[in-house]
Protein backbone atom coordinates (compact mmCIF):
# COMPACT_ATOMS: atom_id res chain seq x y z
CA UNK A 1 0.00 0.00 0.00
CA UNK A 2 1.34 3.79 -0.79
CA UNK A 3 1.41 6.02 2.16
CA UNK A 4 0.79 8.91 0.00
CA UNK A 5 -1.84 7.27 -1.56
CA UNK A 6 -3.45 6.81 2.24
CA UNK A 7 -2.73 10.32 3.15
CA UNK A 8 -4.16 11.67 -0.07
CA UNK A 9 -7.40 9.78 1.02
CA UNK A 10 -7.40 11.17 4.90
CA UNK A 11 -6.94 14.45 3.54
CA UNK A 12 -10.03 14.12 1.32
CA UNK A 13 -12.23 12.51 3.47
CA UNK A 14 -11.46 14.73 6.37
CA UNK A 15 -11.98 17.63 3.93
CA UNK A 16 -15.19 16.21 2.26
CA UNK A 17 -16.91 15.41 5.73
CA UNK A 18 -15.82 19.01 7.49
CA UNK A 19 -18.63 19.90 9.54
CA UNK A 20 -19.35 16.40 10.50
CA UNK A 21 -15.12 15.95 11.48
CA UNK A 22 -15.53 18.98 13.67
CA UNK A 23 -18.01 17.66 15.42
CA UNK A 24 -16.20 14.28 15.78
CA UNK A 25 -13.03 16.03 17.05
CA UNK A 26 -14.80 18.42 19.95
CA UNK A 27 -17.13 15.33 21.09
CA UNK A 28 -14.32 13.52 21.29
CA UNK A 29 -12.21 15.84 23.11
CA UNK A 30 -14.60 17.29 25.72
CA UNK A 31 -15.79 13.38 26.47
CA UNK A 32 -11.94 12.45 26.81
CA UNK A 33 -11.47 15.57 28.82
CA UNK A 34 -14.33 14.08 31.13
CA UNK A 35 -12.40 10.74 31.09
CA UNK A 36 -8.98 12.57 32.37
CA UNK A 37 -10.84 14.91 34.54
CA UNK A 38 -12.55 11.76 36.47
CA UNK A 39 -9.62 9.92 36.55
CA UNK A 40 -8.00 13.17 38.01
CA UNK A 41 -10.78 13.40 40.77
CA UNK A 42 -10.18 9.89 41.66
CA UNK A 43 -6.58 10.65 42.15
CA UNK A 44 -6.98 13.51 44.26
CA UNK A 45 -9.79 11.85 46.73
CA UNK A 46 -7.11 9.25 47.33
CA UNK A 47 -4.41 12.03 47.51
CA UNK A 48 -6.49 13.82 49.72
CA UNK A 49 -8.00 10.69 52.16
CA UNK A 50 -3.88 9.64 52.75
CA UNK A 51 -3.21 12.71 53.61
CA UNK A 52 -6.13 13.80 56.32
CA UNK A 53 -6.42 10.02 57.45
CA UNK A 54 -3.18 10.48 58.62
CA UNK A 55 -3.86 13.48 60.17
CA UNK A 56 -7.50 13.16 61.55
CA UNK A 57 -8.27 13.14 65.56
CA UNK A 58 -10.58 11.43 67.82
CA UNK A 59 -11.68 14.40 70.45
CA UNK A 60 -12.74 13.91 74.08
CA UNK A 61 -14.57 17.22 74.81
CA UNK A 62 -14.73 17.64 78.97
CA UNK A 63 -17.59 19.50 80.76
CA UNK A 64 -17.64 23.03 81.89
CA UNK A 65 -19.26 25.12 83.72
CA UNK A 66 -21.69 26.57 80.98
CA UNK A 67 -22.04 22.69 79.98
CA UNK A 68 -23.41 21.40 83.62
CA UNK A 69 -26.25 23.92 83.09
CA UNK A 70 -26.92 23.03 79.68
CA UNK A 71 -26.20 20.03 78.65
CA UNK A 72 -27.86 16.58 80.01
CA UNK A 73 -23.93 14.84 79.96
CA UNK A 74 -22.47 16.96 82.37
CA UNK A 75 -25.52 16.93 84.82
CA UNK A 76 -22.86 15.88 87.31
CA UNK A 77 -21.07 19.51 86.85
CA UNK A 78 -17.42 20.59 85.51
CA UNK A 79 -14.32 18.09 85.40
CA UNK A 80 -12.90 17.59 87.96
CA UNK A 81 -8.72 17.72 88.06
CA UNK A 82 -9.19 13.71 89.09
CA UNK A 83 -11.57 13.04 86.78
CA UNK A 84 -9.10 14.38 84.35
CA UNK A 85 -6.02 12.60 85.66
CA UNK A 86 -8.08 9.57 85.27
CA UNK A 87 -8.97 9.92 81.85
CA UNK A 88 -5.51 10.72 80.37
CA UNK A 89 -4.23 7.59 82.21
CA UNK A 90 -6.88 5.29 80.63
CA UNK A 91 -6.05 6.82 77.32
CA UNK A 92 -2.54 6.13 77.46
CA UNK A 93 -2.83 2.47 78.17
CA UNK A 94 -5.06 1.70 75.33
CA UNK A 95 -3.20 -0.06 72.77
CA UNK A 96 -4.85 1.17 69.78
CA UNK A 97 -4.06 5.07 70.63
CA UNK A 98 -1.05 6.56 69.22
CA UNK A 99 -0.55 9.61 71.34
CA UNK A 100 -2.64 12.14 72.80
CA UNK A 101 -2.42 15.88 73.26
CA UNK A 102 -4.40 18.24 75.47
CA UNK A 103 -6.20 21.26 75.02
CA UNK A 104 -6.74 24.07 77.23
CA UNK A 105 -10.03 26.63 77.49
CA UNK A 106 -7.38 29.16 76.53
CA UNK A 107 -6.04 27.49 73.77
CA UNK A 108 -9.34 26.44 72.51
CA UNK A 109 -10.73 30.25 72.89
CA UNK A 110 -6.93 31.52 70.87
CA UNK A 111 -8.15 28.59 68.11
CA UNK A 112 -11.43 29.69 67.76
CA UNK A 113 -10.60 33.56 67.51
CA UNK A 114 -8.21 32.78 64.96
CA UNK A 115 -10.46 30.37 62.70
CA UNK A 116 -13.76 32.16 63.61
CA UNK A 117 -12.74 36.00 64.58
CA UNK A 118 -15.17 37.61 62.57
CA UNK A 119 -18.40 36.18 63.32
CA UNK A 120 -20.41 38.17 65.73
CA UNK A 121 -20.89 34.66 68.35
CA UNK A 122 -16.90 35.62 68.54
CA UNK A 123 -17.05 38.88 70.40
CA UNK A 124 -19.56 37.58 73.07
CA UNK A 125 -17.25 34.00 74.08
CA UNK A 126 -14.96 34.26 76.96
CA UNK A 127 -12.50 31.48 77.51
CA UNK A 128 -14.24 29.92 80.07
CA UNK A 129 -16.87 29.12 77.87
CA UNK A 130 -14.47 27.28 75.64
CA UNK A 131 -14.21 23.02 76.12
CA UNK A 132 -11.14 21.54 77.54
CA UNK A 133 -10.34 18.25 75.20
CA UNK A 134 -7.96 15.20 75.03
CA UNK A 135 -6.95 14.89 71.05
CA UNK A 136 -6.57 11.17 70.44
CA UNK A 137 -4.26 9.96 67.79
CA UNK A 138 -5.17 6.28 66.88
CA UNK A 139 -2.85 3.89 65.09
CA UNK A 140 -5.82 2.91 62.63
CA UNK A 141 -8.52 5.68 62.45
CA UNK A 142 -11.39 2.90 62.11
CA UNK A 143 -10.44 2.16 66.08
CA UNK A 144 -13.32 5.01 66.79
CA UNK A 145 -15.56 2.96 68.82
CA UNK A 146 -12.96 1.52 70.98
CA UNK A 147 -12.50 5.19 72.28
CA UNK A 148 -15.78 5.86 72.47
CA UNK A 149 -17.78 3.10 74.08
CA UNK A 150 -14.97 3.37 76.50
CA UNK A 151 -15.36 7.32 77.33
CA UNK A 152 -18.81 8.30 76.50
CA UNK A 153 -20.94 8.57 79.18
CA UNK A 154 -18.44 9.09 81.62
CA UNK A 155 -18.70 11.58 84.14
CA UNK A 156 -16.98 14.98 83.51
CA UNK A 157 -17.44 13.66 79.34
CA UNK A 158 -19.25 15.90 77.24
CA UNK A 159 -19.30 14.22 73.87
CA UNK A 160 -16.89 11.64 72.12
CA UNK A 161 -16.12 13.05 68.46
CA UNK A 162 -14.63 11.44 65.61
CA UNK A 163 -12.97 13.47 62.40
CA UNK A 164 -13.33 10.96 60.31
CA UNK A 165 -16.57 10.78 59.87
CA UNK A 166 -16.38 14.41 59.20
CA UNK A 167 -14.27 13.56 56.30
CA UNK A 168 -15.97 10.15 55.34
CA UNK A 169 -19.03 12.97 53.92
CA UNK A 170 -16.66 15.29 51.72
CA UNK A 171 -15.11 12.49 50.42
CA UNK A 172 -18.61 10.94 49.83
CA UNK A 173 -19.85 14.00 48.39
CA UNK A 174 -16.04 14.25 46.18
CA UNK A 175 -16.93 10.66 45.16
CA UNK A 176 -20.30 11.15 44.41
CA UNK A 177 -18.90 14.39 42.28
CA UNK A 178 -16.50 12.30 40.47
CA UNK A 179 -19.49 9.33 38.96
CA UNK A 180 -21.68 12.23 38.06
CA UNK A 181 -18.59 13.39 35.86
CA UNK A 182 -18.24 9.80 34.79
CA UNK A 183 -21.70 9.75 33.83
CA UNK A 184 -21.66 12.90 31.33
CA UNK A 185 -18.27 11.01 29.86
CA UNK A 186 -19.99 7.40 29.41
CA UNK A 187 -22.91 9.78 27.02
CA UNK A 188 -20.46 11.51 25.19
CA UNK A 189 -18.61 8.96 24.22
CA UNK A 190 -21.54 7.33 22.94
CA UNK A 191 -22.87 10.63 21.10
CA UNK A 192 -18.60 10.71 19.55
CA UNK A 193 -18.99 7.14 18.52
CA UNK A 194 -22.31 7.55 16.96
CA UNK A 195 -20.82 10.52 15.25
CA UNK A 196 -17.76 8.54 13.87
CA UNK A 197 -20.24 5.57 12.55
CA UNK A 198 -22.30 8.45 11.06
CA UNK A 199 -18.85 9.78 9.18
CA UNK A 200 -17.30 7.05 7.77
CA UNK A 201 -20.45 5.94 6.38
CA UNK A 202 -21.24 9.25 4.61
CA UNK A 203 -17.89 9.04 3.78
CA UNK A 204 -18.00 5.24 2.66
CA UNK A 205 -21.37 6.12 0.44
CA UNK A 206 -19.85 9.02 -1.21
CA UNK A 207 -17.15 6.95 -2.35
CA UNK A 208 -18.90 4.14 -3.24
CA UNK A 209 -18.48 3.68 -6.91
CA UNK A 210 -14.56 4.48 -6.18
CA UNK A 211 -14.47 1.56 -3.91
CA UNK A 212 -16.43 -0.60 -6.11
CA UNK A 213 -13.82 0.07 -8.97
CA UNK A 214 -11.24 -0.89 -6.43
CA UNK A 215 -13.23 -4.32 -5.51
CA UNK A 216 -13.56 -5.09 -9.22
CA UNK A 217 -9.40 -4.86 -9.94
CA UNK A 218 -8.45 -6.81 -6.95
CA UNK A 219 -7.69 -4.66 -4.13
CA UNK A 220 -8.23 -6.16 -0.52
CA UNK A 221 -10.34 -5.17 1.90
CA UNK A 222 -8.21 -3.60 4.13
CA UNK A 223 -6.49 -1.68 1.23
CA UNK A 224 -10.21 -0.02 0.93
CA UNK A 225 -10.70 0.28 4.73
CA UNK A 226 -7.24 1.85 5.32
CA UNK A 227 -8.25 5.40 4.27
CA UNK A 228 -11.68 6.02 6.26
CA UNK A 229 -9.95 4.10 9.35
CA UNK A 230 -7.27 6.68 9.04
CA UNK A 231 -9.86 9.62 8.76
CA UNK A 232 -11.63 8.35 11.91
CA UNK A 233 -8.51 7.59 13.61
CA UNK A 234 -6.58 11.30 13.15
CA UNK A 235 -10.27 12.86 13.68
CA UNK A 236 -10.15 11.18 17.07
CA UNK A 237 -6.05 12.10 17.89
CA UNK A 238 -7.02 15.43 17.06
CA UNK A 239 -9.68 15.55 19.77
CA UNK A 240 -7.43 13.97 22.09
CA UNK A 241 -4.80 16.13 21.76
CA UNK A 242 -6.85 19.00 22.58
CA UNK A 243 -8.43 16.81 25.77
CA UNK A 244 -4.92 16.61 26.39
CA UNK A 245 -4.66 20.60 25.91
CA UNK A 246 -7.97 21.10 28.14
CA UNK A 247 -6.24 19.20 31.02
CA UNK A 248 -3.31 20.64 30.76
CA UNK A 249 -4.35 24.08 30.91
CA UNK A 250 -6.96 23.61 33.25
CA UNK A 251 -4.47 21.99 36.49
CA UNK A 252 -2.24 25.53 35.79
CA UNK A 253 -4.64 27.76 35.55
CA UNK A 254 -6.50 26.07 38.40
CA UNK A 255 -4.28 24.25 40.70
CA UNK A 256 -1.28 26.27 39.80
CA UNK A 257 -2.25 29.75 39.94
CA UNK A 258 -5.76 29.31 41.82
CA UNK A 259 -6.58 27.06 43.98
CA UNK A 260 -3.14 26.67 45.36
CA UNK A 261 -2.61 30.36 45.70
CA UNK A 262 -5.51 30.38 48.00
CA UNK A 263 -5.03 30.93 51.70
CA UNK A 264 -8.02 29.42 52.31
CA UNK A 265 -6.98 25.71 50.95
CA UNK A 266 -3.22 26.00 51.66
CA UNK A 267 -3.71 22.60 53.91
CA UNK A 268 -4.96 20.54 51.11
CA UNK A 269 -2.97 18.73 49.33
CA UNK A 270 -3.39 18.67 45.28
CA UNK A 271 -2.02 16.13 42.61
CA UNK A 272 1.26 16.22 41.06
CA UNK A 273 1.91 16.85 37.06
CA UNK A 274 3.29 13.83 37.67
CA UNK A 275 -0.12 12.32 37.96
CA UNK A 276 -1.63 14.99 34.83
CA UNK A 277 1.24 13.59 32.65
CA UNK A 278 0.40 10.29 33.13
CA UNK A 279 -3.00 10.30 31.95
CA UNK A 280 -1.94 11.91 28.68
CA UNK A 281 -0.70 8.97 26.67
CA UNK A 282 -3.74 7.18 28.05
CA UNK A 283 -6.34 9.63 26.39
CA UNK A 284 -4.14 10.19 23.15
CA UNK A 285 -4.24 5.83 22.75
CA UNK A 286 -8.07 5.81 23.49
CA UNK A 287 -9.05 8.61 20.84
CA UNK A 288 -6.55 6.82 18.70
CA UNK A 289 -8.01 3.40 18.78
CA UNK A 290 -11.54 4.21 19.88
CA UNK A 291 -12.48 5.98 16.30
CA UNK A 292 -10.15 3.41 14.38
CA UNK A 293 -12.13 0.48 16.00
CA UNK A 294 -15.51 2.20 15.53
CA UNK A 295 -15.10 2.69 11.86
CA UNK A 296 -13.54 -1.03 11.51
CA UNK A 297 -17.05 -2.37 12.37
CA UNK A 298 -18.78 0.33 10.79
CA UNK A 299 -17.26 -0.38 7.29
CA UNK A 300 -17.67 -4.04 7.65
CA UNK A 301 -21.26 -3.86 6.25
CA UNK A 302 -20.56 -0.51 4.14
CA UNK A 303 -17.90 -1.42 2.18
CA UNK A 304 -18.95 -4.58 0.57
CA UNK A 305 -19.09 -4.97 -3.03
Amino acid sequence: MRAQFVVSEIGAGLRRNLTMTFAVVVSVALSLALFGASLLMSDQVSTMKGYWYDKINVSIFLCNKSDAESDAACTKGAITAQEKTQILSDLKKMSVVESVSYESQDTAYKHYKEQFGDSPLAASLTPDQMQESYRIKLKDPQQYQVIASAFEGRDGVQSVQDQKSILDNLFGLLNGMNWAARAVMAMMLVVALMLIVNTVRVSAFSRRRETGIMRLVGASGFYIQAPFIAEAAVAGLIGGTVACGFLVIARYFIIDHGLALSQKLNLINFIGWDAVLAKLPLILATSLLMPALAAFFALRKYLKV
